[in-house]
């Protein structure tokens, strides 16, 4: 078979575009892998008042929370002193843009607060805890009023200690 130069030149082409996509499909890839990896790292927050994550009461303090295994929806809260934890089954979250700080957020009525949400610092992807029976009573006693919403800013712990 004899070749011209144009159909080289298509070919070239053709294998520039290939090139190209496998590429882009790699980076993205390689991002998307990123941010769950940065979603899953866990962090440290210092809670100034005593909260409700799921069915069970912490009082204030230093605590850590982390998924409890790479994958799985649960997460483990457990305080920096050994005082008190909790695993939480929770649900993705995600927003537009990546989170400037690792937080947690809070459902407040009254005095009572319920963890309801973790992010962590530059990823756009978080876990949401559903509304706990204890929450949805306190929203009943309130007369089905809108919480108020606490934030709670974390730091990333980027080692396992």
């Amino acid at each position: 078979m004899i070749w011209n130069g144009a159909e080289i030149g298509r070919q070239e082409d053709s294998m520039k575009n290939t090139l190209c996509r496998i590429t882009g499909i790699l980076a993205l890839a390689f991002l998307a892998t990123t941010e769950v990896a940065r979603a899953q790292e866990p962090v440290v927050a210092n809670i100034p008042f005593q909260f409700t994550a799921g069915a069970m009461t912490l009082r204030a303090g230093e605590y850590r929370v982390q998924k409890e295994r790479d994958y799985s929806s649960a997460l483990v809260i457990r305080s920096t002193d050994g005082n008190g934890a909790t695993m939480v089954m929770t649900h993705a979250a995600s927003i537009n843009a990546p989170q400037a700080k690792s937080k947690l957020v809070f459902h407040r009525y009254g005095n009572r607060y319920f963890l309801t949400q973790v992010w962590s610092a530059g990823s756009s992807l978080g876990r949401e805890l559903p509304k706990s029976a204890k929450e949805k009573e306190q929203a009943l006693a309130a007369h089905n009023h809108a919480s108020d919403q606490v934030t709670i800013v974390a730091r990333l712990v980027t080692s396992n200690h």
